[in-house]
């Protein structure tokens, strides 16, 4: 498993950012830089992703096999203290360390995930998972990038480009591809209904297990992060401060200044051991 960090390596105050289901570490090249005069900023390309290993099983992109990976990336960084910011699946994961007993995250921040995720949504998501899309320039590529992100809210033309660049490669072939395993799709497509239901229930049981100071984020027009889920997460389990972030859907990119002042200030000011303040 690959990963990028800012900040001085020998901190021992770590941030942990990781990414959604389909995106890589480098989602986080503005955000990371403004935060490593505190923390030390790890930020990994999760296992079938970027530069990462693909899994020989593709069964096993799965939550469980994501934490195993994340506990290994934790003790190799030696963390005295952890900061976790998750967006989507990358929240998913934090949701299930926090949840462990004697966990050693101290902040976490979901970005538009919780326990309760809307089915159409997951349905959307998973019809263009597994598609094995090619382009033949770059240009086509991004366009198709932006087309399927049209949810993330308005993006300058460069920042557009960067969120393309980062999750796209050339073939053997020269064509432009998605720069993650295909068989990310195998979870989705194995997964029943009553598997479904079982697996939120376990999710809203890690959630209400979760003691650590707690941020909400929300995309305010997201179709997988309902509004009922959101005020739910706020009545239970960590009782987590809730942003709502205008004009987005699924996910808020964090790359926006304010979205980056938002989240440094919360991190900052929020005192370790207080959950759910504001």
């Amino acid at each position: 498993m690959v990963y990028k960090e800012w900040g001085d390596p020998a901190n021992p105050d770590v941030l942990v950012c990781v990414h959604g289901l389909t995106r890589v570490s480098d989602d986080f090249d503005a955000l990371a830089p403004a935060l490593a005069s505190r923390y030390r900023v790890i930020c990994p390309d999760v296992a079938g992703r970027g530069r990462s290993d693909w899994l020989a099983d593709p069964r096993l992109y799965v939550i469980p096999q994501y934490a195993s990976d994340m506990v290994t990336l934790l003790a190799r960084a030696d963390a005295r203290s952890v900061q976790w910011l998750g967006t989507s699946m990358g929240g998913l994961i934090g949701l299930a360390l926090a949840s462990l007993p004697h966990n050693p995250i101290d902040k976490l921040i979901l970005n538009d995930i919780g326990p309760a995720i809307d089915p159409q949504a997951l349905t959307r998501i998973g019809k263009y998972v597994g598609e094995q899309v090619k382009f033949a320039d770059f240009a086509a590529a991004a366009a198709y990038i932006r087309a399927i992100s049209v949810s993330f809210g308005e993006h300058s033309d460069a920042q557009w480009h960067k969120l393309a660049a980062d999750v796209l490669r050339q073939d053997e072939d020269g064509r432009w591809i998605r720069h993650y395993d295909p068989g990310l799709a195998a979870p989705f497509l194995a997964a029943s209904a009553d598997q479904a239901q079982a697996s939120e229930a376990a999710l809203w049981a890690a959630y209400d297990a979760i003691a650590c100071p707690t941020l909400l984020i929300r995309g305010a027009d997201s179709d997988l992060l309902s509004r009922a889920t959101a005020e739910a997460m706020a009545a239970r389990g960590p009782r987590p401060d809730l942003l709502e972030w205008p004009h987005v859907g699924h996910a808020p990119t964090l790359v926006q200044p304010e979205q980056i002042a938002a989240i440094r200030d919360w991190l900052l000011c929020t005192p370790v051991g207080v959950a759910g303040v504001g």
